[in-house]
């Protein structure tokens, strides 16, 4: 079954690495999370509108140019097996930095404990979403958060080929420390590669303690081709 290949491929992961490069950096690289085929087979899906709920055009917005749509439940068996194994992962980490940030939030182990917590706070509209660019497109810097319900990671995976399918639409975040100017990161990901990412702020050590390092995502404009995105939020929506 693909939630279980996806499962034992997640595991198989080094995350004492990806959470030290989270506590450091506030994102992560994850190769080759998903093959070619499974991407190919995603950006199929977009066509098909009986798997999504909504879709939004960015300009109409001011998100930025683009478009993107959220996947319904039940999610595709490749996308539900992603979203649980990474949540599974993640969880201890989202823990810790909840406790160094002094907030009163501890995030269960299992996904489907955390989806349940959402819907008893009215949060029951699923978030994993595909976009698409094209050229011309992007999305400007943005923090992913909905309802009262939040998880403080998410992941991003690339489905086309750099260089091949597409020119431009990097990865883009933003880094922002109180009394910095901000520090840009710009990713180049492969086809199948994870991003691991905080969507609003995660802890950092100063001299005098503990304090929040804010970040924002988006992804530049691409330059010709066509761009296709898997987006996973952990928290559903109102």
């Amino acid at each position: 079954m693909a939630a279980d290949r996806i499962t034992r491929r997640v595991a198989a992961c080094d995350w004492e690495a990806v959470r030290h490069k989270l506590d450091d950096n506030g994102w992560a690289h994850l190769p080759k999370v998903l093959t070619a085929t499974e991407c190919a087979g995603l950006c199929r899906l977009y066509d098909d509108d009986e798997r999504f709920r909504s879709t939004v055009e960015m300009e109409r917005h001011r998100f930025g140019r683009g478009q993107y749509r959220y996947l319904r439940y039940p999610l595709p068996p490749l996308v539900q097996g992603l979203r649980a194994a990474l949540y599974a992962e993640l969880a201890p980490l989202a823990n810790d930095w909840m406790k160094r940030l002094r907030r009163k939030v501890t995030y269960p182990p299992k996904l489907d404990d955390f989806i349940a917590r959402c819907h008893d706070r009215g949060q029951q509209r699923p978030t994993p979403l595909l976009l698409r660019y094209g050229q011309g497109d992007f999305n400007r810097l943005h923090q992913d958060i909905y309802g009262e319900v939040q998880f403080p990671l998410q992941v991003l995976i690339v489905l086309s080929q750099a260089g091949r399918d597409y020119r431009g639409g990097e990865v883009v975040f933003v880094e922002q420390r109180p009394r910095m100017q901000s520090q840009p990161i710009v990713l180049i990901p492969d086809r199948g590669d994870a991003v691991i990412f905080t969507n609003k702020e995660r802890p950092a050590r100063g001299t005098r303690g503990t304090y929040a390092v804010q970040m924002r995502h988006g992804a530049s404009e691409l330059q010709g081709g066509q761009r296709f995105v898997l987006g996973i939020i952990f928290h559903d929506a109102p």
